[in-house]
């Protein structure tokens, strides 16, 4: 039986300058974004469009995935909790068992992109005076690379993991078997980051790390797998005539990233939803089925149309 590489998650919350902290997940939304904005410009230039418009692009992009992205998991995996708590929904914070901060914990893919769909929609029409199918042909290309960054997020979250493994992929998440108050309390100690490295070096701990599991990585699996899509659609548009195939690209990046989310499911842990109620498949598999038939649906219709103006 392969043995699991042992390594213990256990990272800090993210870059303390003092006065500050930059926490890694926020760190990789605004890379996401920042390489998005980058790459979008390039590719303007090159369809000769007006960098002027890249702006509202950008403003239009970030809106779209950050409130889709909360009203997807709001709708899709934790309605049942949030329509008691309607406040919640668009706030960072719980007021139940207790009132604290807890920013916006849950985000939900699926839900991003119905939003980045509809904002491209009134963007293509209001803003750029393009069809809809150009825009989301060449937004994709950073949508996909930002996928990358927010999935790396999740693992410095330890958030969104996989099943308990034996294989040699395996990391004990630390943070995940242990709150910060579980771990406070195991170890009296009262500084939480003290504490977690205590349990994770101290072999005084040994049987506290005992019971930390290893478990698939899947946040890393979907982020390999989302280079892979990437590249697929960056080296499509900049080396082939498929840009010109009017939804082309979009059609491969519904199928490729959601195929990626459909089969990483598989050795991911529940997120909650609806899965209970239709079986057979977790809620982000059922998700993401309808946006794979989509995607297919443009790919053979871009195909019938050859060299179609987008």
């Amino acid at each position: 039986m392969t043995q699991p590489l042992n390594i213990v998650w256990n990272p800090s919350e993210g870059i303390d300058l003092g006065f500050f902290m930059i926490r890694y997940y926020s760190l990789m939304f605004v890379i996401a974004f920042g390489l998005g904005w980058f790459l979008m410009k390039k590719i303007f230039e090159r369809e000769n469009e007006s960098i002027d418009k890249l702006d509202s692009l950008f403003v239009w992009t970030v809106l779209a995935t950050l409130i889709g992205a909360r009203l997807g998991h709001v709708l899709f995996y934790d309605w049942e909790y949030f329509r008691n708590h309607l406040l919640e929904i668009f706030l960072p914070v719980r007021f139940e068992p207790k009132f604290e901060f807890t920013g916006f914990q849950g985000l939900a893919s699926h839900g991003a992109a119905i939003a980045i769909i509809v904002a491209m929609y009134y963007y293509s029409k209001m803003i750029l005076k393009r069809p809809l199918l150009w825009i989301l042909d060449r937004v994709v290309i950073p949508v996909a690379s930002g996928a990358i960054f927010v999935r790396l997020g999740n693992f410095f979250n330890s958030e969104i993991i996989g099943h308990e493994t034996t294989s040699a992929f395996g990391i004990r998440f630390l943070h995940d078997q242990f709150s910060k108050n579980e771990a406070v309390n195991a170890t009296q100690i009262a500084d939480p980051k003290a504490a977690y490295t205590a349990i994770a070096t101290d072999p005084k701990f040994a049987d506290l790390l005992a019971q930390v599991p290893a478990k698939h990585p899947t946040q890393l699996y979907e982020a390999i797998l989302y280079v892979f899509v990437f590249a697929v659609l960056f080296f499509l548009y900049w080396k082939t005539n498929a840009r010109l195939k009017s939804g082309l690209l979009f059609g491969l990046f519904l199928v490729l990233l959601f195929a990626v989310r459909f089969v990483v499911e598989f050795v991911k842990e529940s997120q909650g939803g609806f899965e209970n109620e239709l079986g057979l498949f977790s809620t982000g598999q059922w998700l993401s089925i309808p946006f794979i038939i989509i995607g297919l649906f443009f790919i053979i219709r871009a195909q019938r149309n050859p060299l179609a103006e987008s």
